[in-house]
């Protein structure tokens, strides 16, 4: 009797040097404002203990640094979802420490893992980057990444989204086709 197929493909162990360098490239070229949330992101996964770090964590750090994102939503929606992962951060968060985020949804970065960065979290970074591009932007935006964390259905800041009543597929949407208008999501 032959073994099943593994369930999660084999991926080639992180190179730090490769990672540290194609971070910095990527980092380059970030908003002041994203770069803050970046690094809040990072805090934020390491004072947790999560060995990455995840959508939630760049949700988070996205609302906390940059007036563009929290533009996009309206006072009271805003004040939900920023509710929502202040309780995520103090307790609720529990059920997910320990586990990697692997939405499924998007495709993973096939080459390899990025250290430190959870697969969706990874995917939705070269999303921003992509939709930087397609607008013409030298650089990467908060309301970039925002918009390819809506794109995941099913990665945890979606879901928190979802928890504090945000509507992610009029998110999505309004987001989806740069520039966008600068609108409300219902």
């Amino acid at each position: 009797m032959q073994n099943p197929p593994p369930r999660v493909p084999h991926q080639p162990a992180p190179n730090p040097a490769e990672d540290a360098l194609a971070r910095a490239e990527a980092e380059a070229r970030f908003t002041v404002e994203l770069a803050s949330a970046v690094a809040g992101a990072r805090r934020r996964a390491h004072r947790d203990a999560d060995a990455q770090i995840d959508t939630a964590h760049l949700l988070h750090s996205l609302l906390e640094t940059d007036p563009g994102v929290r533009a996009v939503f309206d006072g009271p929606q805003l004040a939900r979802v920023l509710g929502y992962l202040v309780q995520r951060s103090i307790g609720y968060g529990l059920r997910w420490q320990g586990t990697v985020e692997d939405s499924g949804a998007l495709p993973v970065i096939r080459k390899r893992a990025v250290a430190g960065w959870s697969p969706p979290a990874a995917t939705a970074m070269s999303g921003a980057l992509e939709r930087a591009g397609r607008r013409g932007a030298p650089r990467v935006g908060g309301v970039d990444l925002l918009a390819a964390l809506a794109s995941d259905a099913s990665c945890r800041a979606v879901e928190v989204l979802e928890r504090a009543g945000v509507d992610t597929l009029s998110l999505a949407a309004l987001l989806a086709c740069p520039p966008c208008p600068s609108r409300q999501v219902s």
